[in-house]
């Protein structure tokens, strides 16, 4: 199964100078943990980096730092880890683990961004797959069982 088919289509964008505040308020009101920043390349709005709320707890709240004041691009970390939409969600799993991230943004051939898939869109999706897996075990106790009457 491809990435594109599960990952989520609704993702929540900002660009680089609008601020931290707009950030946490944006994640507030979507109900989200990040928001993916994004620029504008020939019509395509292509991800260059995202900011998560840990992003916002560690690097400004902590720190005593005015969210007001500083943009996006101030605490983007850079070098930002996208995943085509054709990969597969084990190679997407794997790629997820090497790069050490929780949430990627996925992408299409030409960079444009799809949609974005989490660590708990996969643990659900291995949790459905695991429950399907405990069916066909029962299944065949209880065809066993009607069989061997």
């Amino acid at each position: 199964m491809a990435i594109g088919e599960i990952c989520c289509r609704d993702v929540v964008i900002a660009q680089v100078e609008e601020t931290v505040l707009d950030a946490a308020r944006l994640m507030r009101e979507h109900h989200v943990g990040n928001v993916v920043v994004v620029e504008e390349r020939e019509g395509k709005r292509v991800p260059i980096g995202i900011v998560t709320d840990r992003d916002v707890v560690v690097e400004i709240v902590a720190l005593g730092l005015d969210p007001g004041t500083l943009t996006i691009g101030d605490i983007m970390l850079p070098g930002l880890a996208t995943i085509d939409e054709a990969t597969g969600v084990f190679e997407t799993i794997e790629f997820m683990r090497v790069k050490g991230v929780r949430r990627m943004p996925v992408v299409a051939a030409n960079g444009a961004l799809v949609g974005i898939v989490t660590l708990d869109d996969l643990l659900a999706l291995l949790a459905e797959e695991f429950y399907e897996l405990s069916g066909l075990l029962r299944k065949e106790l209880q065809k066993e069982a009607v069989n061997r009457r």
